[in-house]
């Protein structure tokens, strides 16, 4: 599968959603990667599953939940009505893995698990077999701005050497400072989806639109 893009939507202009929708569906953007945090996993709040249905019905590009939460099974029966493609949670909330996987399932969403920077790969190595993808942050969650953390590198290049030698293998996304300099530094490691926020798409640093800033990250991927 060629490498996708993902927009992190909790970046975008909020008085102006519709316009940016617009905007990112002229961009051919893959996914909406949506951010729902609970004010106790990470110290802030967002989104609303109302505030997504209502996004969900204003545009064609498919929605990418990562739930940045504790307790991830009462935010699925939340978000599930909404139909996204993708629903992560992150493994170092769970007790029991199996059944929030099996929870994401049995309403025809594809399982995800997230990793946070910290956390060792080994954790989540018994799931492989049974998630759709692995949410790898290259920042701890929460809040845009943060520093790109150079030690996910490695736990990178050591999931998709398992995955080499795996009969099943999920698809990886990174989130967290991801442009076109960081890209850059994925050049031997590239993931199957980048999450774009502030730093590569979001942002008032030109005056290009976001096909154009896309196109610049295209090509630091095909380089």
């Amino acid at each position: 599968m060629a490498t996708r893009i993902a927009a992190s939507i909790m970046c975008a202009d909020q008085l102006h959603i519709a316009d940016e929708l617009e905007r990112l569906d002229a961009a051919g953007i893959d996914l909406l990667h949506c951010d729902v945090m609970d004010g106790k996993y990470v110290n802030n709040l967002a989104i609303g599953p109302e505030w997504l249905l209502a996004v969900k019905e204003a545009t064609n590009i498919a929605l990418d939940i990562h739930l940045a939460t504790i307790d991830p099974l009462k935010y699925i029966e939340m978000f599930a009505k909404i139909k996204p493609e993708y629903i992560s949670f992150h493994v170092e909330v769970c007790e029991d893995v199996p059944a929030v996987i099996q929870k994401i399932r049995s309403y025809h969403i594809k399982p995800a698990i997230a990793l946070n920077p910290e956390t060792p790969l080994e954790v989540i190595l018994p799931y492989l077999n049974d998630v759709e993808m692995v949410l790898m942050m290259t920042v701890n969650p929460g809040f845009a701005g943060q520093a790109f953390q150079q030690s996910v590198l490695e736990k990178l290049r050591a999931l998709q050497a398992i995955l080499a030698d795996n009969a099943y293998a999920p698809l990886i996304e990174v989130d967290g400072n991801i442009n076109a300099t960081t890209i850059g530094e994925m050049s031997d490691c590239l993931p199957d989806i980048f999450v774009l926020g502030t730093s590569a798409l979001f942002h008032k640093k030109d005056n290009k639109t976001y096909a154009e800033r896309c196109v610049q990250i295209w090509s630091e991927v095909k380089r």
